[in-house]
C-alpha cells in the first residue's frame, strides 16, 4: 500500500469517530449520521481497494478509464451535497424572514399597547 493510502485510511477512520462524536452529544440527526457515515464508508473502501474500485466503476459506467469513472461518480456525490446545502440554507433564509415578520407585527402592536397606554 501506499502513503497516500494510509493517510485515507486514518483520514477516514478519524472523520467517522468524529461523526459518532456529533452524533453522540445530540448535535447531528440520525439522517445526516447514517449520510455521512455510508461516505466515510465508502472512502474507507476507495483507499483499501482504490484499483479494484477503479475498475468495477469503470465497468459500471462504461466508461474508458477507471479514474473518468471515479471523478464522474465523485462530482455527480458533489452536485448532490450542494443541492442539500442549497435547499438547507433556502429553509433557512424563509424561516428567518417568517420570524422576523413576526416580530415585526408583535413590536407593532406592542408599541400601539404602549400608545393607548399613555394616553
Amino acid at each position: 500500500m501506499y502513503v497516500i493510502q494510509y493517510i485515507a485510511i486514518l483520514a477516514s477512520l478519524g472523520i467517522m469517530v468524529y461523526v459518532l462524536g456529533k452524533y453522540g452529544k445530540k448535535e447531528m440527526t440520525w439522517q445526516g449520521f447514517i449520510f455521512w457515515e455510508f461516505l466515510l464508508i465508502i472512502m474507507l473502501i476507495i483507499s483499501l481497494k482504490p484499483i479494484e474500485t477503479s475498475i468495477f466503476i469503470k465497468n459500471l459506467l462504461g466508461l474508458g478509464r477507471g479514474l473518468d469513472a471515479l471523478f464522474v461518480v465523485l462530482i455527480g456525490l458533489n452536485y448532490i451535497l450542494m443541492f442539500r446545502i442549497y435547499m438547507r440554507i433556502d429553509k433557512t433564509e424563509r424561516e428567518i424572514t417568517e420570524l422576523t415578520r413576526q416580530m415585526a407585527i408583535e413590536l407593532q402592536e406592542i408599541k400601539e399597547s404602549l400608545k393607548k397606554l399613555e394616553k
